[in-house]
């Protein structure tokens, strides 16, 4: 809800509690107000003692933490505006308990009111601020872990490139346009909270399509691609650090298997390979996992299932919710 919307509110429900409360004291308790008692007199002091509570008395005590002094500088002011208003306004002769019995309410209703009103709204616009802060402090994190993704998908690719135009220059041609069209995923077409599921997956069949060049007779790759529907969005780069971790730390001469399968709305990919050792295990999962792990945390809250097996390979297993 935005500021005006809430200014708005809470202009019409002051607006409707003095209607209210005039009503009441006029004509419901008309016998004390209406026919004896000057009560439109004292009404606009009533008035002047309930906004000065909310734009002085309360913002200081609050702020201050003085609580019991605040109850009792409230209570204070209640005594003492019913008995001015019997004894200077209604002039009715009444002992103070019998002034307090009938005309407490009057100076301690409004009073109780909108103090109760100024700290749900006070505690409304903190909540309303703090959202902002987590959803700015949320934004600001993803875009740290996408930047985390995109320099060393970038420098993996240069330096496959480089090593390309020593030994088979003819190649380099088709891997800078292929390099040109992953570039140009990520810096123009992932930086959205989602993007189209047929566009991540045509980023991720050019990278695998890089990789086959760059490891040819080095490691044998098997990719499948089951998917029933790509009417689908799924948040960019997410696929990618799996596939890359596979690739990155398999061992020479080995079989880097990638299954993706997208079946009513849920998506499943799973990679493995072998690895060079057991450390390149550990190190494979310190940085690009976790950055992962805390990426599905972010934007897909109960919605994921993220799953790492250690045999004799190394086998990532993600399940995610895409509707």
């Amino acid at each position: 809800m935005s500021t005006l919307s809430h200014r708005i509110y809470e202009v019409l429900i002051h607006l409707l509690f003095w209607a209210l409360f005039v009503f009441v004291s006029l004509f419901v308790f008309s016998n004390y107000y209406w026919r004896e008692n000057p009560f439109l007199q004292y009404f606009f002091i009533l008035v002047g003692i309930v906004y000065t509570n909310n734009g002085v008395l309360l913002p200081f005590f609050i702020r201050k933490r003085y609580y019991l002094l605040y109850a009792l500088t409230i209570g204070a002011i209640s005594f003492l505006g019913t008995q001015a208003y019997c004894h200077f306004f209604a002039e009715c002769g009444c002992s103070i308990m019998k002034c307090l019995s009938d005309y407490l309410w009057q100076t301690l209703v409004p009073i109780v009111f909108f103090s109760f009103l100024w700290m749900l709204y006070g505690y409304l616009k903190k909540q309303d601020e703090l959202e902002a802060i987590k959803q700015e402090n949320t934004e600001m994190e993803l875009q740290f872990l996408k930047s985390q993704i995109n320099p060393h998908v970038l420098f993996n690719n240069l330096n496959t490139i480089y090593s390309y135009s020593l030994e088979q220059p003819d190649e380099v041609p088709e891997m800078i346009l292929m390099l040109s069209d992953n570039l140009k995923h990520v810096l123009y077409e992932s930086n959205t909270h989602k993007i189209e599921l047929q566009k991540e997956l045509d980023y991720i069949e050019n990278y695998i399509a890089f990789q086959k060049l760059r490891t040819q007779n080095i490691k044998q790759i098997d990719y499948r691609l089951d998917v029933d529907a790509t009417n689908h969005e799924i948040a960019p780069l997410l696929l990618i650090t799996i596939i890359e971790n596979a690739f990155k730390h398999s061992a020479p001469k080995s079989k880097v298997a990638i299954k993706i399968r997208i079946k009513e709305g849920v998506l499943e990919c799973e990679c493995s390979n072998r690895p060079v050792s057991r450390k390149a295990k550990e190190v494979s999962s310190k940085i690009g996992l976790k950055n992962l792990q805390k990426r599905l945390s972010l934007l897909y809250p109960n919605q994921h299932e993220l799953r790492i097996t250690e045999t004799e390979d190394y086998t990532v297993y993600l399940k995610l919710h895409l509707t």
